[in-house]
């Protein structure tokens, strides 16, 4: 099993929600002008994801799953209630941004005023379900993993989407031929983001040394049983 480090970092680099699914694209597109409004999202995001990650692993494990609701009666141990994990979840995130929402635009106004329409759209941003789904595809064994892979895969969403932002700051005034200029240009950089991150999987993680390790001295006790029975064979 993966420990709890190897799948937080994973999440951030290897894993990246932006870089590895291209999930998010929109809003990462379209608030990453400046690094101000990048970060207020990016924060934003992390908070719904470090919420509702954790919240739907308990819906996952303690109510939605087949056998869930043995805790409750074993009467109940066969009732499978998995086909409502998408309302569920949906019901969840959107919940948690709601409250998001309320919170930004009480303290900082200025900042909701320039996240605009993208703010309330977190709750269809299609990584903070995707959070939800990897959750439950992958099974972690406790919600302190699940609780791992959310923050994780928030700091690498808003690792993305800050980077991003500095960089097309920085090219605001630079000579970009005009044809792509705005979001050509953009979807060219975070190519070449996504291609820079995709080093980060060469990154060999304990889960996958252990398996490494396995392999080979397996593969060591086969050599060596075929060489004794070839020896037997030889000797008269």
């Amino acid at each position: 099993m993966e420990s709890t480090l190897d799948i937080f970092v994973k999440a951030i680099f290897s894993e990246n929600m932006i870089f590895a699914y291209f999930l998010g694209m929109c809003s990462y597109l379209a608030v990453s002008k400046t690094v101000k409004t990048a970060v207020g999202l990016g924060a934003a995001v992390i908070f719904v994801l470090l919420v509702t990650v954790p919240v739907n692993y308990l819906l996952e494990n303690y109510l939605l799953k087949a056998g869930a609701l043995e805790w409750l009666s074993p009467e109940w141990a066969d009732i499978d209630l998995s086909f409502l994990s998408f309302i569920m979840f949906i019901a969840v995130v959107a919940s948690i941004v709601q409250l998001v929402e309320m919170l930004v635009e009480k303290f900082a106004p200025a900042l909701y005023g320039a996240l605009g329409i993208f703010l309330p759209l977190i709750a269809v941003n299609c990584s903070i379900l995707g959070g939800a789904l990897f959750m439950q595809e992958r099974q972690y064994s406790t919600i302190l993993d699940a609780t791992a892979f959310s923050l994780g895969s928030g700091i690498g969403w808003f690792i993305a989407i800050v980077a991003i932002a500095a960089i097309r700051e920085k090219i605001r005034y630079s000579k970009v031929p005009g044809p792509l200029r705005g979001l050509g240009i953009t979807f060219i950089i975070t190519g070449l983001m996504g291609m820079a991150f995709m080093s980060f999987m060469g990154i060999k993680y304990a889960d996958e040394t252990k398996k490494k390790d396995a392999t080979t001295e397996v593969a060591s006790t086969i050599i060596d049983s075929e060489e004794n029975t070839n020896t037997n064979n030889t000797n008269p």
